[in-house]
C-alpha cells in the first residue's frame, strides 16, 4: 500500500530524487539509476526506502520550504538524527531524550530532527505531545479556585493524569513524554531535569519582575508534525532550533488565553493600569521581552531577538533568489508579535505562500487526544504547512528554527 497523501507515489518520488540529484550534484545517470530502483521498489511492495542522504536533505529542504518559519537562514546546517529503526515505545522514548541532551548542547543549542518511521511500517512512532517540553494546564475545576499552569496543555495534561502521570498542580509542571507504536495505546516516560534545562526570568533594571517567579525550558522542539518527502510520510519527526525572544515574552506569558502576566509585570514596574491611554501593556510588554533576552544570554541560552530574526530572514530571501528559487512565506506569520512594523518583513507585500515539497504537515490529534473525529494521519487542510514556532499567529508555536 503507498505511502503517498496525494497523486502517485512514484511520480512524486521521481520528482523529488530529480531535486535531491540536481541540489546535490548528482550526475543524470546516478539519477535515472536511483528512480529506476525506486520505481521497482513500489511496483514490488507499494513503498519504497529514502537512503540516509536522501531523509537529511529532504528534512533540511522542508524546514527550508515551510512558509511560517522566519528561520530559514540556518536551513542547511539542520542535523538530522535516522532513527527509522526504533520499533518500541521505550527506544523512541530513548531516542527523543537523547535528542533533547544533543540539541542542547550545553547552551548553545543546535537545530536538529530526529526522524522515525514512515507511515504505514508496523513500527510507525507517533509523538502525543505538541513540543517534547512544555508545562502542565490545570484548569479551574469549581469555577472559583484560579486555575494554574499552561491553558495550552490542558487538555494533554488530562490524558497524561488518565494514562497515570502526576504533577505538583502548579505553573511549570514539566509534562512527560507520551509516545506510541502503530496503534498500540500511548505510553508515558518522565523527562529527567537535567535534559529540561529552564530559565529563571529577571530583569537587568528592575529586581521586581525576577520576583514574579516567571521560568521557561530553553528548547522548543515541534514534535507532532509529519514530514514528507518524495510522497513518503514520516508522522513522527520533532525538531528544533532556538527561541526568538517574542515567543516567551510576548506569546507564551503575555497572551490572555496564556499565562496571561502582563499585568503582573505591569504591577511589578508599577505602571499606572487605570486607562489604556497609558499604554501600560506596551511598557510592560517591552520590559518583558528585554527580561527573557537578558535572562537566557545570562544563563549562556541561544536566543534571538525579532529584529535580527527579521533580518536574517531577508538574507534568506536574497540567498534564494541568488540560486533562482522562490521563498515560499505567509507574511501573518513571519512578522513578528512586537514592533512587526520597525522590521523589514512588515513592508514586504510580495510575500506568498507556494506549494513547495518536501515540507512539514500539520496531522489531526490522536483520537484518543482529541476525542472526537476519525483518526486519520494527516490534516485535509489545503494549508496545513506549519512553520517547524509561530511567534505571531495562532499562539500554539509550529516553528522553532531561529
Amino acid at each position: 500500500m503507498s505511502s503517498s497523501i496525494g497523486g502517485d507515489l512514484a511520480a512524486e518520488a521521481e520528482a523529488f530524487l530529480h531535486q535531491f540529484g540536481g541540489e546535490n550534484g548528482k550526475s543524470a545517470e546516478w539519477t535515472e539509476q536511483r528512480i529506476r530502483a525506486v520505481k521497482e521498489q513500489i511496483k514490488a511492495g507499494g513503498t519504497y526506502t529514502h537512503s540516509a542522504e536522501e531523509l537529511a536533505w529532504g528534512a533540511r529542504a522542508a524546514w527550508r520550504n515551510n512558509s511560517r518559519c522566519i528561520g530559514r537562514l540556518f536551513w542547511s546546517s539542520l542535523d538530522v538524527i535516522d532513527a527509522r529503526g526504533v520499533s518500541t515505545e521505550a527506544e523512541a522514548a530513548d531516542a527523543l531524550l537523547r535528542h533533547l541532551e544533543t540539541a542542547w548542547n550545553g547552551g548553545r543549542i543546535r537545530s536538529m530532527m530526529t526522524v522515525f518511521a514512515s507511515h504505514g511500517s508496523p513500527s510507525t512512532v507517533r509523538v502525543w505531545n505538541h513540543q517534547l517540553l512544555r508545562y502542565a494546564g490545570y484548569p479551574s475545576t469549581d469555577g472559583t479556585t484560579p486555575r494554574r499552569g499552561d491553558p495550552a496543555s490542558d487538555e494533554f495534561t488530562a490524558l497524561c493524569i488518565e494514562l497515570g502521570w502526576r504533577g505538583s498542580g502548579g505553573d511549570f509542571d514539566l509534562l512527560p513524554l507520551v509516545v506510541s507504536i502503530g496503534d498500540g495505546d500511548p505510553r508515558w516516560f518522565p523527562i529527567p531535569e537535567r535534559l529540561a534545562p529552564e530559565v529563571r526570568i529577571e530583569h537587568p533594571e528592575h529586581p521586581s519582575i525576577g520576583k514574579l517567579g516567571l521560568r521557561w525550558y530553553g528548547i522548543p522542539v515541534i514534535s507532532d508534525m509529519a514530514l514528507e518527502i518524495g510522497g513518503i510520510v514520516y508522522p513522527a519527526a520533532p525538531f528544533n532550533g532556538w527561541y526568538m525572544e517574542t515567543e516567551i515574552g510576548t506569546r507564551n506569558f503575555g497572551d490572555a488565553e496564556r499565562y496571561n502576566r502582563i499585568g503582573d509585570v505591569a504591577d511589578a514596574l508599577g505602571l499606572d493600569r487605570s486607562s489604556n491611554m497609558t499604554l501600560w501593556k506596551d511598557r510592560a510588554l517591552l520590559e518583558l521581552n528585554v527580561a527573557v533576552l537578558h535572562s537566557f544570554r545570562k544563563a549562556g541560552v541561544s536566543i534571538v531577538d525579532h529584529h535580527t530574526a527579521a533580518d536574517q530572514f531577508t538574507r534568506f530571501q536574497r540567498q534564494e533568489a541568488d540560486r533562482g528559487r522562490e521563498v515560499s512565506a505567509r507574511w501573518s506569520w513571519i512578522i513578528p508579535p512586537m514592533s512587526p512594523s520597525l522590521t523589514p518583513v512588515w513592508h514586504d507585500s510580495a510575500m506568498r505562500e507556494l506549494n513547495l515539497r518536501p515540507r512539514l504537515l500539520q496531522q489531526d490529534k490522536p483520537k484518543r487526544l482529541r476525542g472526537l473525529g476519525t483518526n486519520s494521519v494527516l490534516s485535509t487542510e489545503s494549508n496545513a504547512q506549519g512553520c517547524p514556532v509561530a511567534h505571531n499567529a495562532p499562539s500554539s508555536p509550529s516553528c522553532p528554527f531561529h
